[in-house]
């Protein structure tokens, strides 16, 4: 007959024995028999509350996974024919998003005619890279796939953005000169 390592729940060894007797043991102390490495020869088996064990593996695994950071990827999608204002607009907001610790996927979405010059959304691309550079790295050279050229914008690690909104926190100068 197959004989088997035991360990209690101290963790000592009771030596080996016949897998009905490890069986009797652990019921008589009202815990379960697992086996815990069954490649080794002989197999070795720990008597456990399995229950308890399993519910403390889960509780484990929840703690850690609260303390993992998500990082999302935001999309913000340009044209070719984007005003000045609102690349400025979008910028900001890609600013924000790296910020709070996501990575942004930056689109040009060409239409039409505008297919015949991905220089256009190149240069869009570049500029956006070059003007963000202090608080971003880009992961990817632009690519055009189908009618999209994108490229996605990581934070860089270890730099704070400079704060934008120090100069709408100072204090207004009144509009009308006082007498």
């Amino acid at each position: 007959m197959r004989e088997i390592r035991v360990i209690d729940e101290t963790g000592t060894q009771l030596g080996i024995m016949p897998p009905p007797q490890a069986l009797q043991l652990a019921r008589s102390k009202g815990l379960d028999l697992v086996e815990i490495s069954p490649t080794a020869v002989p197999p070795v088996c720990r008597i456990m509350d399995f229950g308890k064990f399993q519910y403390e593996q889960q509780k484990r695994a929840r703690s850690a996974k609260k303390h993992q950071k998500v990082i999302l990827v935001k999309e913000i999608k340009f044209r070719p024919k984007v005003d000045e204002h609102d690349y400025q607009f979008k910028k900001k907001h890609i600013e924000r998003f790296l910020a709070d610790g996501d990575k942004v996927k930056a689109t040009i979405f060409f239409r039409g005619r505008e297919n015949a010059h991905p220089e256009i959304g190149h240069r869009i691309l570049e500029r956006l890279v070059s003007e963000l550079s202090e608080i971003a790295i880009s992961e990817t050279m632009p690519q055009k796939e189908g009618n999209q050229l994108h490229t996605i914008l990581a934070p860089r690690p270890g730099v704070k953005p400079r704060v934008v909104a120090a100069a709408a926190a100072a204090p207004a100068e009144p509009l009308v000169p006082e007498s």
